[in-house]
């Protein structure tokens, strides 16, 4: 089980973590029910330290904390960071999704869902 980061979406997130003042922090991923397709990722800069069911991954440099329930859907999960015309943000590669919206905040797997394109909206999705 990992989640890693592109050398890029690593380098970005030193460069936050540096500029924020946070010395100690790693990047939080989770899994929340919602969006278009029923689930969507979540991330957040956290500097308290890990609870006791947390997954922690070093990748790069960078130490990335997911919860049990999470790393369910996460699994050889790969953060990068990319710049398109709407700007640069960091997009979640995820080869447990079966589906995804448009956006590419939330996703479906098979595993929770059974059935590619249930709960798909506003987005649209792509399979």
């Amino acid at each position: 089980m990992a989640i890693t980061l592109s050398e890029r979406a690593a380098h970005e997130l030193k460069t936050l973590l540096e500029e924020s003042g946070y010395q100690n922090a790693g990047l939080r991923v989770w899994v929340a029910g919602g969006g278009c397709s029923g689930l969507q990722y979540q991330m957040a800069i956290d500097d308290a330290e890990p609870e006791e069911t947390d997954l922690v991954f070093d990748s790069h440099g960078v130490r990335i904390y997911v919860d049990s329930l999470s790393i369910r859907y996460m699994d050889g999960s790969c953060i990068d960071y990319v710049d398109d015309m709407f700007g640069g943000g960091f997009k979640i590669d995820n080869p447990n999704a079966i589906n995804s919206c448009g956006c590419g905040s939330s996703f479906q797997t098979e595993d929770e869902f059974g059935t590619p394109g249930a709960g798909c909206g506003g987005c649209g999705c792509r399979g």
